[in-house]
């Protein structure tokens, strides 16, 4: 499949595959007249992309996390494991934030809120 049929099916642009290509989280043979083919279980897998992104993983971590992502079927345990993984670090930002949201709001009427209190 050429690059703008992958492209109209996995609804991204060419410049994203393109992107994606680049980096490693997709690949492609060249044909002999310098055309991208790529194989019909690319669009699967550009789905899953979007989804981890979606999910807040980024693309450097799917980057690491390639091959189990990729060939593991959706009840794995390895996504589990990434999943449960992900909530810890969204959890410790989440305490990060509002611990700087109460030392917003307590600087919030003092004369002079960039003081070290």
């Amino acid at each position: 499949m050429r690059i703008g049929e992958l492209a109209a099916q996995a609804g991204l642009s060419k410049d994203t595959i393109r992107f994606y290509e680049k980096i490693g989280l997709v690949t492609g043979r060249r044909l002999p007249n310098g055309y991208r083919d790529f194989s019909p279980e690319t669009v699967t897998w550009l789905h899953y992309v979007r989804t981890a992104q979606t999910l807040g993983f980024s693309l450097a971590e799917i980057g690491r996390n390639f091959e189990e992502l990729r060939d593991a079927p959706d009840s794995a345990e390895a996504l589990s494991a990434l999943f449960e993984e992900k909530i810890r670090v969204i959890d410790a930002r989440m305490a990060e934030l509002a611990a700087l949201r109460a030392d917003l709001d307590a600087r919030v009427g003092t004369g002079c809120p960039l003081r070290v209190s």
